[in-house]
């Protein structure tokens, strides 16, 4: 029987045809019918030639079911066939066709289906219809051939030799016995190479073992126990990784495989993927929700990655003191498998770093650099961390490493050009500095340091001419400085790395911000308007 699945394509267009034979049995026009049988193989195997392998398929499918049909309803009544072709259609309707004993005659059409079933990479339904082939026509070489092919495919040494050696027994074609001959003698060493790899794993020898499992399965690419026996070697040699694609095809060739599943699910955690981690142990759930380690490690899985989901939505809002609190229990929820922890502390990296929590920031990127030296998120960040504490080198460093391992990362480009400019900016005049705050000050920081730094060097306060000239120049930068980083939009230009105040950053060479000493006098620090002369007296 094929299951409705793989034949729920094929429905539409037997069904039709199905009931025109009806009408033909009713009337007792089998030659028609044999016709029928004849205009179906011959239609399929055209269209098999062309590579319409679905198209195909449906044509062998319904010539079996049209010659199994003529074969059960040859002796059966008026009444009989009634109750036949309802029972017929029912079951057609829901996407089974029916293929039962059949006579001699079918083998042709098994064999097509069987060679189509190969080409679109269904080796079992192959099988099985290669199976029904040999059934009714047991020196039919070619098919015994094609299954004993498979069979080896699927590491079935026994049953392969079998189909071999009875291809031997039917008297063959020279090329069929010359087949036969070489894939008994390739079985033989097959099976040499299982046992001995078998007995490599057992004395701990892994890396032999893979050798030769590695040529055993070029060849019996289906075999899914030989599959597992890699994975785990895999495993014993601390690759994991390496195991995962063996344990999942392990998972499509062995129905109900729960424990490759399982198997797979602890790899990924453990390699700290806890989104494919979560959706491998919830395949072993479909199959047994009473499995105890699938149900036990579901809920540790589950547990986490609600977790790290929600950090991340917080850090997509912008909450970056929560998003720190949320991963910090990240930690302490797995505390046994390290990657969780590194990248916990990067992304608590990051929200310092874009939180303008710079020294924070710097210690804790500084621990995830120290187990993973290229990760280009932490070095980012922690170049940002430098830029706020004006530590223009140690930024332009990392950005570089940044640069080193992620070239083609527009965000490190920005991010180096605009960390060059600022060094290059710290060796002219930094207004940060003059005031003594820090890049991410806020306006009235500003204004207060503004303030007591202009009462601090007003010329007024000096009377020594040589100590005066050195006020006056002072404050200038103060007054300029407190200028620049009160205004939007010239701030945004000093931090990118420009001065607005200086002439070789203005277009066509002059300065229209440039100020003097006689353009400060009269000016009163303490007011954000016009003039005001002030002279502070001493007794």
């Amino acid at each position: 029987m094929v299951s409705a699945s793989a034949c729920a394509g094929q429905v539409g267009a037997v069904l039709p045809l199905l009931l025109v034979l009806f009408d033909l049995l009713g009337e007792g026009v089998e030659c028609g019918i044999n016709a029928e049988v004849e205009k179906q193989l011959e239609m399929g195997k055209k269209l098999l030639a062309a590579g319409q392998l679905a198209d195909a398929l449906s044509h062998f499918h319904a010539a079996i079911a049209i010659a199994m049909f003529l074969l059960q309803t040859s002796n059966m009544t008026n009444d009989c066939r009634r109750k036949r072709r309802k029972s017929l259609l029912g079951k057609t309707a829901s996407g089974i066709l029916l293929i039962t004993e059949g006579d001699s005659d079918n083998y042709i059409a098994y064999y097509r289906r069987a060679t189509v079933y190969l080409a679109m990479g269904k080796s079992k339904a192959a099988i099985r219809d290669l199976s029904k082939v040999v059934e009714l026509k047991q020196d039919f070489t070619s098919a015994r051939l094609q299954r004993g092919h498979l069979l080896l495919k699927q590491g079935k040494f026994d049953e392969a030799e079998e189909d071999f050696k009875n291809v031997l027994k039917s008297n063959p074609s020279d090329n069929e016995e010359k087949e036969a001959r070489s894939q008994l003698m390739k079985s033989d060493e097959l099976q040499r190479l299982h046992s001995q790899a078998q007995s490599l794993y057992h004395q701990e020898d892994y890396i032999t073992a893979i050798r030769l499992l590695d040529e055993i399965l070029e060849v019996c690419v289906w075999d899914a126990e030989l599959r597992e026996l890699r994975a785990e070697c895999y495993i014993k040699e601390g690759e994991p990784g390496k195991a995962i694609s063996d344990l999942k095809a392990a998972t499509k060739l062995k129905n109900d495989n729960t424990e490759a599943f399982y198997k797979i699910s602890t790899i990924y955690y453990q390699l700290g993927d806890h989104e494919l981690s979560l959706s491998e142990v919830r395949e072993c759930l479909k199959l047994d929700q009473d499995h105890k380690l699938c149900f036990s490690h579901y809920k540790q899985v589950k547990k986490l990655n609600k977790q790290i989901e929600s950090a991340e939505e917080l850090i997509r809002e912008g909450r970056y003191t929560d998003a720190i609190s949320k991963y910090e229990s990240v930690m302490k929820t797995e505390p046994k498998v390290p990657i969780y922890t590194t990248r916990a502390k990067e992304r608590i990296c990051h929200c310092f770093s874009k939180n303008e929590q710079s020294a924070e920031a710097i210690k804790v990127c500084t621990e995830v650099l120290l187990l993973e030296p290229a990760n280009v998120n932490a070095l980012k960040d922690r170049a940002e961390a430098y830029l706020l504490e004006d530590q223009y080198e140690e930024a332009i460093q990392d950005y570089e490493t940044a640069q080193a391992n992620s070239e083609n990362d527009q965000q490190i480009r920005e991010g180096l050009e605009r960390a060059q400019r600022m060094l290059k900016q710290s060796q002219k005049r930094d207004y940060y500095k003059i005031l003594g705050i820090k890049r991410n000050a806020r306006k009235q920081e500003i204004i207060k340091a503004y303030r007591k730094l202009a009462s601090q060097w007003h010329p007024d306060n000096f009377q020594n001419e040589e100590e005066k000239k050195k006020a006056e120049k002072k404050f200038i930068d103060i007054a300029a400085a407190k200028e620049v980083l009160t205004d939007p939009e010239m701030r945004r230009k000093f931090d990118a790395g420009e001065d607005p105040l200086d002439a070789e950053s203005q277009q066509g060479g002059g300065n229209p911000f440039h100020r003097t000493w006689n353009t400060w006098q009269g000016f009163n620090p303490f007011s954000s308007g016009g003039p005001f002369k002030f002279k502070f007296h001493f007794n």
